[in-house]
């Protein structure tokens, strides 16, 4: 088991903190700028490989999320996001059974965390599994709060063939 890695200092935090207020402000070529102003040898850190998805999400990289998702799950696998990251990133190029492959023993890693059992119920309503999306989603109300994730499934598209029943809920 690797020791966790600390947060980037000042002056190399900077270009993280630069990288992020232009993702906030919708610039993605200039978060990419910036984030590429970042020393080499701090470029697979989790704050950056994070900072590098969530760039490539908003620009709607699935591929180079992928592959930055993938990247962060291998930087840090003793934390969720990566796994997040990975699975949603496949699931946005229609590869929903990858996606599901990925995320589906992390729910054991994490039980406690809503987002994982949330998103497999998404994978799972999308691969014809009406049945285990209805139970994930269950499971994502337990831990997420039931009107909080009803409410999300509600408006989810990858949850619709499930609205009447997720009405009932």
């Amino acid at each position: 088991m690797t020791a966790p890695m600390k947060d980037l200092m000042p002056p190399d935090s900077f270009h993280l903190d630069a990288a992020e207020g232009w993702l906030e402000l919708g610039n993605e070529a200039e978060a990419q700028a910036e984030l590429e102003q970042l020393p080499r040898k701090w470029r697979d850190h989790p704050q950056a490989l994070e900072l590098q998805w969530k760039i490539h999400a908003q620009a709607k990289r699935w591929d180079a999320a992928a592959a930055s998702g993938r990247d962060l799950a291998g930087a840090v696998p003793n934390e969720p996001h990566g796994w997040i990251h990975w699975a949603y990133s496949l699931h946005e190029l229609k590869r929903s059974q990858e996606a599901w492959d990925v995320l589906m023993p992390m729910a054991d890693r994490f039980p406690k965390e809503p987002t994982i059992s949330y998103n497999l119920a998404c994978y799972a309503c999308q691969l014809g599994k009406a049945d285990a999306a209805l139970e994930w989603l269950g499971k994502a109300m337990k831990l997420g709060g039931k009107k909080k994730m009803r409410s999300m499934a509600l408006g989810d598209p990858d949850l619709k063939p499930l609205w009447p029943e997720i009405q009932q809920t």
